[in-house]
């Protein structure tokens, strides 16, 4: 199997996986695909499960040939069984991005909901440790700057991201139950925007969005005037943070992400330099409840962790770009200042 570049080195906390057996829900999706793929790595073995909705085996082909890891087809929502002894569960499956979850709104509270509850079921058979993937969106739009992980947030209950905010919100009560009872030992991890390889082109985030419309040479599409921001994560390094959090004997929430703001016009503009294009960027309107600022208080990760982000912003681009020149479609060599590499 082949390692990313530049990947941490296993470490006195990731080497606790070494031969035990951990299983993903949404290991065909972006996040899952990578915890995977670095879980292996570290001697673990490793069954991923997904139903596709929005995960895809290409995620998984350098995997499913390696030897440790096996794949099952399983809908969360419903029971479902692994064969065999497993140490960890990271349930990470759920839509995560907002046209994913616009697309797919049932199938988004139902994950949170049926899904959470039947993968800390497993969990408590199998006496394993839960890691539940929620996300910085329980904040909402947050009136609190940074988020800490003691702010309840600012949550509509009814608009168009509830559906994910509200279906992760009452995934964490469910886990936090499960801890408090004795049901199975469990963490929380609230992961902020992450980056970088395996994202897909058409998943509406700003990331791949604007790599994509460099690419291609096309208009670079900014929400509202740009000015509202986001803290950008490198996909290995949050990864790093969720090995980390599974590891720890910290049960309170933890935030995971890169303390480093940015708006969404600089975002642009820096993916636009270093694609090398000649890209016009626009404005369009600004999606409701878009949260105006987005930035992670860590100082919990440090201190329970031992995490913190490692990856410079640009030099995540860079590698993110290099991925997207091989597997998102566009004419690079037409319109902008790179060549496919």
């Amino acid at each position: 199997m082949s390692r990313p570049q530049s990947q941490p080195p296993a470490t006195a906390v990731t080497s606790v996986f070494a031969r035990r057996t951990a299983v993903v829900t949404g290991a065909a999706g972006f996040i899952g695909s990578h915890l995977c793929e670095r879980l292996l790595d570290l001697g673990a073995e490793v069954v991923g499960v997904d139903n596709l909705l929005t995960g895809r085996l290409d995620n998984l082909s350098g995997l499913r040939s390696v030897g440790g890891f096996r794949f099952q087809t399983d809908d969360v929502t419903r029971p479902f069984a692994v064969a065999g002894p497993v140490d960890f569960v990271f349930h990470l499956a759920s839509p995560a991005s907002p046209l994913d979850y616009a697309r797919h709104p049932l199938a988004t509270l139902k994950v949170g909901a049926m899904g959470t509850l039947n993968a800390l079921e497993l969990a408590e058979a199998k006496r394993a440790r839960f890691l539940l993937a929620s996300t910085s969106e329980v904040y909402g739009d947050p009136l609190v700057h940074p988020q800490p992980e003691r702010y309840w947030g600012n949550v509509n209950p009814v608009g168009p991201r509830s559906v994910y905010d509200e279906a992760k919100r009452y995934a964490e009560a469910l886990t936090a139950c499960f801890q408090r009872s004795g049901s199975a030992r469990t963490r929380i991890v609230r992961i902020f925007n992450t980056y970088g390889p395996r994202m897909r082109a058409d998943d509406g985030r700003a990331v791949p969005a604007f790599i994509q419309q460099a690419l291609a040479g096309e208009p670079i599409t900014v929400a509202g005037d740009g000015s509202q921001t986001r803290s950008l994560c490198f996909v290995a390094d949050t990864v790093e943070g969720l090995l980390a959090a599974a590891t720890a004997d910290h049960t309170d929430p933890v935030n995971l992400g890169n303390p480093h703001e940015i708006t969404m016009l600089q975002l642009a503009e820096e993916i636009r330099a270093l694609a090398g294009s000649s890209s016009a960027i626009t404005f369009v309107p600004l999606p409701a409840d878009d949260p105006k600022r987005r930035c992670p208080d860590i100082a919990s990760a440090r201190a329970h962790l031992g995490w913190e982000p490692i990856t410079h912003l640009r030099d995540g681009l860079r590698r993110t770009l290099d991925w997207a020149e091989k597997h998102f479609p566009h004419q690079a060599t037409a319109t902008t200042g790179r060549s496919a590499s």
